[in-house]
């Protein structure tokens, strides 16, 4: 059996940026089959068995789902008894992310802001985005990939409240960005929420909150109750499968939040597509790796 290498992590950073592009976890096919059984409009019952062909085809023919390969975003997790150089880790995964592109290969979303410039690697200033957790017990370091494609990322808001404004005025916001997104999100998909922190800490949350699994509810009774009640909500507006109606707009409705400052009450929103892509690996000390999602 090998061991842990810089090099395995850059292999496992290709792997799991194609794995994310072309393998949809099983949660996300459930929540879709779930949604079909109770969609009853048939415009939006073909929608869903249009994306239940591509699903298909992706699976039999070895495709990527769609065709934005999206921003590459890795979230991190070290593990306390896992110790490795950070600087490292950041560096392979970047590489990682570039092979993938250059060697699968699939077209890179990634360009400088002013010039457009685009080099076709997917890196670049500020690229991959990185998040980075730990976890006192773990002997593993944990690498989730998301891909993050721009018609859902376009519908992303956020909003500082003052606390004055009340709880009403929070999932007003929430309701409405929705509903202003239409179709650009290719929905039915997860609608992330951030609450509190501070401007910059609440759109991570929100970015985090989509990366759950479809459904799951968040451990604190008022948020998953707030999740409950927002998900009834959207899907009551009618909007349906890519917002040509239906009765359900979203698969689930995820809130991460955070202590914030007495004064004011961040809420940011950040929207995932139907195809809900993400990929893990967790790396052993001895070499192993195991994927999942």
């Amino acid at each position: 059996m090998g061991k842990f290498s810089y090099q395995l992590v850059e292999d496992v950073a290709k792997e799991l940026y194609i794995r994310a592009l072309k393998i949809l976890p099983p949660d996300v096919k459930e929540a879709l089959r779930r949604a079909y059984e109770r969609e009853t409009n048939p415009t939006a019952r073909t929608i869903f068995e249009t994306i239940f062909k591509s699903i298909e085809l992706c699976d039999t023919k070895d495709m990527i789902i769609c065709q934005d390969t999206g921003l590459p975003i890795y979230m991190v997790e070290i593990g306390g008894r896992f110790p490795i150089d950070g600087a490292k880790v950041k560096a392979a995964l970047a590489e990682g992310a570039k092979r993938a592109t250059l060697e699968h290969p699939f077209r890179g979303s990634s360009l400088h802001p002013v010039t457009r410039d685009n080099p076709q690697t997917s890196i670049g200033e500020g690229l991959p985005i990185i998040y980075w957790d730990f976890n006192s017990e773990a002997d593993y370091l944990d690498i989730l990939m998301i891909p993050k494609g721009s018609g859902s990322e376009n519908m992303s808001a956020m909003k500082m409240f003052t606390p004055a404004e009340g709880l009403r005025a929070v999932k007003k916001f929430i309701i409405d960005t929705v509903a202003a997104s239409g179709g650009n999100p290719c929905p039915p998909g997860i609608i992330g929420v951030g609450i509190g922190g501070t401007s910059d800490l609440v759109t991570a949350l929100a970015k985090k909150a989509i990366a759950r699994p479809v459904g799951s509810r968040n451990p604190d009774p008022s948020f998953a109750a707030m999740e409950e009640e927002l998900e009834e909500a959207i899907n009551s507006m009618g909007s349906g499968p890519m917002g040509l109606g239906g009765d359900i707009t979203t698969l689930a409705v995820h809130i991460e939040w955070a202590y914030t400052h007495i004064t004011q009450n961040p809420v940011a929103v950040n929207t995932q597509c139907w195809a809900a892509r993400r990929a893990r690996a967790k790396i052993r000390a001895d070499g192993r790796v195991e994927y999942g999602f």
